[in-house]
């Protein structure tokens, strides 16, 4: 998600008319992220992005936008509801959405679960009449409202000319999952004095216009009264096929007609959303697609296998960079890869262009920098987390005046301090990053080795291009980045202030000017107070660090990086835990406290930066498992299991954030010897497990653990995920792969002037690629069977008005109308 910017939010009612708003983004009500304060607007800017993997299924993505209040609770503004199957409307567009009013009507989620029966009873006196009666079974996420959820239901049947009593379920405390179970009779025909064994035309048009409605509420202490969580209505007529009726149903909005405001009332929202869903297969079905794609570097030429053809179909490079390297990276191949197409783009940009400027090379859009920048992207963020966070926190947090530009001075601050801060700022980032060498990730250095040797071969001539080939890379890509946005290489939660922000694109255009090595460097300025500046850093010492630090991480005897002793902070925040009963007497109550993970250790401590209270060695992390909510009815709940069964409990903030740190726990501990294969995932309570009813405090779980993640803390890679995207690519570009399919048949009968249409593409053996190609739409084919399959086989066997497609979900009805639209055509 990027999150741009909000416009013509309505004025506060008071005399300043500004407000401090901050944007949330929720999986239907659970918040999920949240935007940093933007002070003193009605038009606040964010520019901030989120990435997640989405946990559980949901209905809306929203958007709410807040007015932070520093006396009262913070008060919303509005909010943008995307309904999950509208999102590829919007797919990777930036677009602007009204906000709409919220209100307690239509902040509705969650399913019921019912079952009808109409039956008729024949009293003592020979009477007859007409009963329903409705079954409240259970609820599933229903919303939590002020951090509490007591739920309970009630059950009215309406008709035209009559409306009973509404029949109430009791109440069942802190759940937002309640199981009712409770059945309520209603009297639905009059009596009749003669015996019959059907309903009468009158009884079914009355039947026919009576209604059974259930609203779920929630009990509430406060003085406005129970909160409104969802309502139901069903019509009878439906009863007039099947005398009973059990099915699942999306709990839905109530409509009270509160049109008083108009959406463009209350302002916009700017968005861009990009999100994917994808249907992985077991392994052996990628099996040929993913051979021909991991064969890609041992190919001849490059521009011939699968990978490289990937990177000429798709319309950006960007798109077949990000799952090409991720399957790569996955079994161990990214360098040889990238060696071979880097070695054919500087060969190409040598045949093309003789006195081309060797500085050049690597700097445009091409498919070889693309792939590195993911590289560096993956495997060099704790790279980045050890070197620049540190600095961009005090950054970040001391605001210290560094504006060198005389025509932005602030009233009071003096130019030479400034550049004196700034000075200091940039002396101690240069130094960090020429001194990190030996922390640098070896596929990094692998790939610089590579790049570096094949630049030196080419340009023998230029000495300083072993340097400028990996200075492209590594600050020109790399740190000068991280430095400008930290936000988007998770350095800093939030996009930085105004402030922070000019201080880090001064000192990032330093950086970068640093490490580039050219030889007028007050040239690469544009702005003279830049030119001025950067005379401070005029000394050879600077480039000499420079080199050494290039030299070092381009070399291939350089020193392993894991003999490094320094512990990666891989994750930290706040969360809550439950006690672990260390102390003999005491409370088992549930405290705030800042977690810290790092790859020696997890950690909590009261607030950042305290004295840890507790610490866990990682190799004492047996199991890291989600904990059932029922166990102390809480949601996001997981447990960190240690030796001699010590169990400790923690929540997280929402889902997003309890998949993350189960995750990363579970990866950095993978390799601990005395992992456990079984735990309970239930809590130990007032003497058994709430799971299996066990007794004894030691006795050995009773469910499987959860497990197979790679073992290394800095890729977690589906490789089988990958294949798939990779061959959603393919099969979305498949005109342009039978279009260079014609270009190969076309260049090896005609040796003519290229045609224009084929001359986008890049094909150096027209035989080999033609080969290639033809696998890969074999392959491609072969894999759309399956899915086509798989679809038939899933339509066959899903129910509407199931658990997991409940009466109501938009998304399978358009499923029901997309599969009858194939069949047809099929047929």
């Amino acid at each position: 998600l990027s999150l741009g910017e909000a416009k013509n939010l309505p004025t506060y009612p008071g005399p300043n008319k500004m407000r401090d708003c901050y944007c949330t983004v929720n999986l239907d009500q659970e918040e999920v992220f949240r935007t940093k304060i933007v002070e003193k607007s009605l038009c606040p800017f964010y520019g901030e992005d989120f990435y997640c993997e989405i946990p559980r299924t949901f209905r809306h993505l929203s958007f709410y936008i807040f007015d932070r209040d520093v006396f009262r609770r913070d008060s919303i503004i509005g909010k943008v509801a995307i309904q999950k199957e509208d999102l590829q409307k919007y797919h990777n567009r930036d677009t602007w959405f009204q906000l709409q009013h919220v209100d307690a009507d239509s902040e509705v989620q969650g399913k019921v679960h019912l079952e009808l029966r109409l039956s008729e009873v024949i009293t003592d006196t020979g009477v007859v009449c007409h009963k329903l009666a409705t079954r409240v079974l259970e609820c599933q996420g229903l919303p939590i409202v002020n951090g509490q959820c007591d739920p309970y239901a009630t059950v009215t049947l309406a008709g035209p000319s009559r409306q009973s009593e509404a029949k109430k379920t009791k109440v069942k405390k802190k759940t937002n999952n309640p199981h009712f179970d409770e059945v309520f009779y209603f009297e639905v025909t009059r009596h009749s004095s003669y015996k019959k064994s059907h309903f009468d035309i009158e009884d079914v048009d009355e039947v026919d216009k009576m209604e059974i409605r259930v609203d779920l509420w929630n009990a509430s202490n406060l003085k406005f009264g129970d909160e409104f969580l969802g309502e139901l209505r069903l019509p009878l007529k439906f009863l007039r096929q099947s005398s009973s009726y059990e099915a699942w149903y999306f709990l839905q909005p109530r409509d009270n007609g509160n049109k008083s405001l108009k959406p463009d009332d209350l302002g916009s929202l700017r968005l861009n959303v990009v999100y994917t869903e994808d249907h992985v297969f077991s392994s052996d079905y990628y099996s040929p697609l993913r051979d021909l794609l991991l064969k890609s570097a041992d190919v001849e030429p490059v521009s011939a296998s699968a990978a490289h053809i990937l990177g000429e179909v798709c319309r950006e490079k960007q798109e077949a960079a990000i799952p090409l390297v991720r399957l790569f990276l996955h079994y161990g191949r990214i360098v040889p890869f990238i060696s071979a197409i880097a070695n054919a783009e500087v060969k190409r940009t040598q045949k093309l262009f003789a006195s081309r400027d060797p500085n050049t090379i690597f700097r445009g859009n091409s498919l070889t920098s693309k792939c590195i920048d993911e590289t560096m992207k993956l495997a060099g963020m704790h790279y980045l987390q050890v070197t620049l966070k540190p600095i961009i926190d005090e950054i970040c947090q001391v605001h210290k005046p560094c504006e060198i530009d005389p025509v932005k001075l602030k009233d009071g601050e003096n130019l030479e301090n400034n550049r004196e801060n700034l000075r200091q700022y940039v002396d101690r980032i240069f130094t960090v990053i020429t001194k990190s060498g030996v922390s640098c990730p070896t596929v990094m250095c692998d790939i610089f080795f590579s790049l570096r040797e094949s630049a030196a071969k080419r340009f023998q001539g230029d000495l300083d291009v072993r340097y400028t080939a990996v200075s492209s890379f590594i600050f020109l890509r790399f740190f000068a980045p991280a430095i400008l946005s930290p936000n988007l290489f998770q350095l800093t939660p939030h996009h930085p202030d105004p402030q922070t922000s000019r201080t880090l694109t001064l000192i990032s255009k330093t950086i970068q000017t640093l490490g580039s090595l050219s030889k007028s460097k007050s040239a690469n300025f544009k702005e003279s107070y830049m030119a001025t500046f950067y005379d401070y850093f005029n000394e050879q010492k600077y480039a000499d660090a420079v080199k050494n630090f290039l030299d070092l991480i381009s070399s291939s005897g350089r020193r392993d990086h894991k003999s490094i002793e320094q512990p990666i902070l891989l994750k930290e925040g706040f969360m809550i835990k439950r006690a672990q009963g260390r102390k003999r007497f005491g409370m088992k109550n549930f405290k705030k406290r800042w977690f810290r993970l790092t790859n020696h250790e997890f950690t909590y401590q009261k607030s950042k930066g305290d004295h840890p209270l507790c610490s866990i060695p990682i190799e004492n992390i047996l199991a890291v498992e989600r904990l059932e909510e029922e166990s102390f009815k809480m949601k996001n709940m997981f447990q960190v299991i240690q030796p001699e069964r010590r169990v400790l409990y923690i929540q997280a903030n929402n889902c997003v954030e309890a998949k993350d740190w189960i995750d990363i726990l579970t990866k950095v501990s993978q390799c601990n010897k005395k992992r456990l294969t079984v735990y309970h995932p239930s809590a130990y309570l007032n003497g058994h497990w709430l799971c299996c009813k066990a007794t004894a405090d030691n006795t050995p779980g009773c469910t499987p653990c959860t497990g197979g993640l790679p073992a290394n803390i800095q890729l977690d890679i589906d490789g089988d995920r990958e294949t798939e995207r990779i061959y959603s690519l393919f099969n979305l570009y498949m005109p342009k792969l039978e279009k260079m399919q014609e270009a190969c048949g076309s260049k090896s009968v005609y040796d003519g002037p290229e045609e224009e249409e084929y001359s986008t593409f890049i094909i150096d053996d027209p035989k080999e690629t033609y080969k290639t190609l033809k696998l890969i739409i074999e392959g491609v084919a072969t894999l759309e069977q399956e899915h086509a399959q798989y679809k038939r086989d899933k339509f066959k066997k899903t129910k509407y008005g199931s658990q997991e497609h409940p009466i109501g979900d938009k998304s399978f009805q358009t499923y029901i109308r997309q599969q009858s639209e194939i069949s047809a055509h099929s047929i």
